[in-house]
């Protein structure tokens, strides 16, 4: 189980030295589930990061609509705890919740968008891209 985002954020706001917030990130990266190998596959990785990342979603359908529940990892330390900070927005969220979810702006508030390299910054806007693209295909096929 992830962290919530409002506990990350709080942890963020106490943590005033961006070495010592890399290094909680990484920690966060560190206590996701590892993905099965099955899951590293081709349907799951996500295109347009430098680093290897996977993305498994599994979709509940349910009477208040579809709720997502999504797994990552990756090869690099830091990216693994960007997936750990979006997993805190999204995972087991409702298509629609997540699809309402501005990570770019929570990624803002925390600081990240002003601290991150222009490829982890592309890699983190595709991240949000495919799991907004489940979303949408779950909330679609949603009775």
């Amino acid at each position: 189980m992830t962290a919530s985002f409002a506990a990350i954020r709080a942890d963020f706001e106490l943590l005033d030295d961006w070495e010592d917030r890399y290094r909680y990130l990484i920690e966060l990266g560190r206590a996701l589930a590892p993905l099965a190998e099955s899951e590293r596959s081709e349907a799951n990785k996500v295109r347009g990061c430098a680093s290897q990342v996977w993305l498994a979603t599994r979709v509940e359908a349910g009477n208040t609509g579809a709720r997502l529940y999504i797994r990552g990892d990756s090869d690099a330390h830091i990216v693994k705890g960007l997936i750990a900070v979006l997993l805190a927005m999204t995972d087991g969220r409702r298509a629609e919740e997540i699809l309402g979810v501005d990570a770019h702006k929570a990624f803002a508030e925390l600081g990240l968008a002003d601290h991150l390299t222009p490829q982890r910054s592309n890699g983190f806007a595709s991240m949000v891209t495919r799991i907004r693209a489940d979303a949408e295909a779950a909330r679609t096929h949603s009775p």
